[in-house]
């Protein structure tokens, strides 16, 4: 008998399967389609949140400067808002645990004086002299000091250890400052007295967000949510804010016939609706910073941030007519320049370390519960820990 070949032959008009190896796998369109919606979504939402945060932030500072023209009162103002501000704070930790049936965060006292109390006290000053400030300066000229609290969160991070010296956060600390100084100098609407109170509200907002920092790294006081901060927060703000008021405000306002001693009933309830409406602005900043840096990064928040000051410069220049000239401009960029170059550092120091950890789990879960639930995090998870240093202004 002949010899059985035992190869395989290919039957005819039958193509050879190809190399399994060498098969290129090509994605199908539907899936290409699906990954462009799901791109085209994202910078969609991306867009939404930023403006969402230019609205409340952008908002809150027009709003600050609109009302204390006609109300010289503040400190009582800013008392106001942190009362709306925890109502908010509690009914949203209130909702929470209903819906989830897990008990919210409750510091001890020892914990809460200890360790919240200067924390609270720094922002109480922070926030009740920026808005002290309004009383005196323009728009512009808050925005452009505030926007240098990064100079001073800098050296005080560099005082408590959190940040190493290097010659790159000198260049920092100098383009800041240098844009400062050329954007005040021969100022046509400088004032003194107003630009000393917001330059010491941003020194203390150095000290206020390096605090802060620190706060949120005791892992064991549970402080991670922002909505939990704020709670624990705004009763020692108030506090620490009311020796203050009772001194330069507590008697003009009990004369005032505005609040105490009213005689139109429709002028009481438009003054306190719009201090009200101050405070929905104040909690809204502090749920849609939080809502962005949860759905993106807080580098996001920092790059919009710059863009925010630049807008509210515009706006400033356009609706309130604040007189900016060519040399002031050149300060505001080249400080701009400085808070760049330290969003850079910081971003590429993040992507050293293994890059910031992408949020898991929260694509899912509704918006309301995302803000407010407690984080448990991986190690390293730290994105909502960054943006309250990213953003170094209320």
């Amino acid at each position: 008998m002949g010899r059985v070949s035992t190869s395989h032959q290919p039957l005819r008009g039958v193509p050879a399967p190809a190399d399994s190896g060498a098969r290129v796998l090509q994605p199908p369109r539907m899936g290409r389609w699906a990954l462009d919606v799901a791109f085209v979504w994202k910078a969609v939402l991306t867009l939404g949140l930023v403006l969402l945060y230019y609205c409340f932030s952008i908002g809150i500072t027009f709003y600050n400067k609109w009302l204390t023209k006609s109300f010289h009162f503040p400190l009582f103002m800013t008392m106001l808002h942190l009362a709306v501000i925890f109502l908010f704070s509690a009914l949203s930790r209130a909702l929470v645990q209903c819906s989830s049936h897990r008990a919210r965060v409750v510091l001890s006292w020892a914990d809460y004086l200890r360790r919240v109390a200067p924390t609270a006290l720094a922002t109480a000053l922070d926030v009740g002299l920026s808005n002290w400030s309004f009383l005196y300066v323009t728009v512009s000229l808050y925005t452009m000091t505030k926007s240098s609290a990064v100079l001073f969160i800098l050296i005080f991070s560099l005082i408590f250890k959190l940040e190493e010296l290097r010659a790159a956060l000198v260049l920092v600390v100098l383009l800041i400052a240098g844009g400062l100084f050329m954007f005040t100098y021969k100022s046509t609407q400088f004032n003194v007295e107003g630009f000393a109170l917001v330059l010491g509200a941003s020194f203390i907002g150095g000290i206020r967000w390096t605090l802060t920092q620190m706060l949120l790294q005791k892992a064991e006081l549970g402080l991670q949510n922002p909505i939990d901060t704020m709670f624990h927060l705004q009763p020692l703000m108030f506090l620490g804010l009311f020796p203050l008021f009772a001194v330069f405000e507590g008697l003009h306002l009990s004369t005032s016939e505005k609040i105490f001693r009213f005689q139109d009933t429709g002028l009481l309830l438009r003054v306190l609706g719009s201090l009200f409406l101050g405070g929905i602005l104040a909690f809204g900043l502090g749920f849609s910073e939080f809502l962005l840096v949860s759905r993106t990064s807080s580098l996001t928040l920092s790059i919009a941030g710059i863009f925010k000051e630049v807008c509210t410069l515009l706006l400033a220049a356009h609706l309130l007519g604040d007189q900016i000239s060519l040399l002031n401009w050149l300060g505001f960029a080249l400080c701009l320049s400085g808070i760049s170059l330290h969003v850079a550092l910081k971003a590429l120091h993040s992507r050293g370390d293994g890059g910031p950890q992408a949020l898991k789990g929260l694509g899912s879960s509704p918006d309301l519960e995302l803000l407010l639930r407690s984080s448990q995090r991986e190690e390293g998870d730290n994105e909502e820990e960054e943006y309250f240093v990213a953003q170094g202004q209320q």
